[in-house]
């Protein structure tokens, strides 16, 4: 770059695990510091000019940071704030606002992603293969008949927060048999977690991650298949991926659940990829994400989970597995990612709403030689980034 001024990216995070050690599932937050810490690295030593910035529950006061420091992009990795997840598409929206060009999915795509229930309606609309499920707000309407629930799904089920992503709240008491086990379940996630419980058809079968990373006018690449070895389980152990599993290297689930490539035939390999790419689309989900898949007896691919801001560790993410295993070193992924966000800065989605409104319309100009008037131009609403 030499000769150039250095472009300017900041690296956003959030903060929120600072003060919450005593939160056992607390790791799921501070995971996003490493991260941050290493992209800082790569990009300056790839000759950014690169800003660290934490983000903490005074998001005025950030977005001002942001604006005095003008980077030419925002490398966003803030997953919560507040210690909450719905607050995940905040500052995303807020720098549309500004006009401001950031890495991964706009606050719309984070926001479906977010209401799980929401976003399967949508994947079903478009026939995306996703297992039933019903929302429940109420502890005091847990006592489902299992002929009630097989309305909608049916036995066994899984039970979710509604709200979380990175296996929170997810435990092997999670997926249940019977309606005593569903209420008590449903109850714990509402008090527990603040937020409705999603209560989802258990799929058996394996688990597929399908990693994607985004192209320039083009459908994202689809990056090599890992499925989870859930082999070393306990017998006893529900076949998911819990928080221990994910988080916590010395349980039983963490050394029963392993990611290992995917060797699928041919036809069955496209049905998944297909399957991810249309919940990609659907959602509105750009630069890069991840589709999580249970594949039934039958073959036939699910989605159950939708990932816009995925783990981008270096280390054990899952993405960077998928990308070197694409022949993607991590610098290059990250460098892709953020050249999607660059170029994304002369959009016309760019400019501030608050200029677009203070457009006027473009008068009539002198008669052209046809004999046609110039009729005036009116400021036009540019449709939300893809």
């Amino acid at each position: 770059m030499k000769g150039k001024s250095r472009p300017r990216i900041i690296v956003v995070y959030n903060r929120d695990f600072e003060g919450a050690e005593a939160d056992p599932e607390n790791k799921a937050r501070e995971d996003v510091r490493n991260v941050a810490d290493h992209l800082v690295d790569v990009l300056g030593e790839r000759g950014f000019a690169v800003t660290p910035l934490g983000v903490d529950d005074d998001v005025a006061a950030t977005l001002a940071d942001i604006r005095r420091l003008a980077p030419d992009a925002v490398f966003n990795l803030c997953e919560s704030i507040c210690g909450d997840s719905r607050f995940e598409p905040l500052l995303p929206l807020l720098m549309e606002k500004e006009g401001i060009a950031f890495t991964g999915s706009g606050s719309f795509a984070l926001s479906l992603a977010l209401h799980k229930h929401k976003a399967k309606e949508i994947l079903r609309a478009r026939q995306v293969p996703t297992p039933r499920a019903v929302l429940i707000s109420d502890p005091g309407s847990t006592k489902v008949s299992p002929k009630d629930l097989s309305m909608t799904v049916s036995f066994p089920a899984i039970v979710k927060p509604s709200r979380e992503d990175a296996s929170v709240g997810i435990y092997s008491e999670s997926v249940v048999a019977d309606s005593a086990a569903l209420g008590a379940r449903v109850a714990h996630v509402i008090a527990q977690y603040h937020q409705p419980a999603l209560v989802e058809e258990y799929i058996e079968g394996r688990e597929i991650y399908v990693s994607l990373l985004g192209r320039k006018d083009a459908p994202p690449e689809v990056l090599p298949f890992f499925e989870i070895d859930f082999s070393g389980l306990p017998a006893d152990r529900p076949r998911i991926v819990s928080f221990e599993g994910k988080w916590v290297e010395s349980s039983v689930e963490y050394a029963g659940t392993k990611p290992i490539p995917c060797d699928l035939p041919a036809a069955l390999r496209e049905r998944v990829a297909a399957a991810a790419r249309g919940a990609f689309e659907a959602l509105e989900l750009r630069d890069y994400g991840r589709v999580d898949i249970r594949l039934d007896a039958a073959g036939t691919p699910y989605v159950i989970d939708v990932n816009p801001n995925c783990d981008l560790s270096h280390l054990a993410g899952g993405f960077a597995r998928a990308a070197r295993a694409a022949g993607l070193t991590y610098d290059e992924v990250v460098l892709r990612i953020l050249d999607l966000a660059l170029s994304r800065r002369l959009h016309a989605d760019t400019i501030p709403l608050a200029a677009r409104s203070r457009r006027r319309p473009v008068h009539a100009g002198p008669a052209h030689a046809s004999g046609d008037i110039a009729r005036p131009r009116t400021a036009r609403r540019v449709a939300r980034p893809s």
